[in-house]
């Protein structure tokens, strides 16, 4: 899906269309509505990039135990090829 945002609405904001997209990633991925990839991917940055973002609006990343679960999964999948 594509949304359309009109080129007044964005120039009302003061903002480039990509600082809107990272304002409503930041602001979704605050919800815990978007993960960070997502999150990431909405507002054009790569992981390092979004986190560097909300690192410095002072907005933690979300780490849940699923999480870590995952990660331990990858390096233990990494270890053995």
């Amino acid at each position: 899906m594509s949304l359309v945002i009109p080129d007044d609405l964005v120039h009302a904001t003061g903002m480039s269309a990509e600082e809107l997209k990272q304002e409503i990633a930041v602001m979704l991925f605050q919800r815990e509505s978007l993960t960070l990839a997502q999150a990431s991917r909405l507002a054009g940055l790569s992981r390092l990039e979004m986190q560097q973002l909300l690192a410095a609006r002072q907005i933690p990343v979300h780490y849940d135990v699923a999480d870590f679960e995952q990660d331990l999964n990858t390096l233990h999948k990494l270890g053995q090829e």
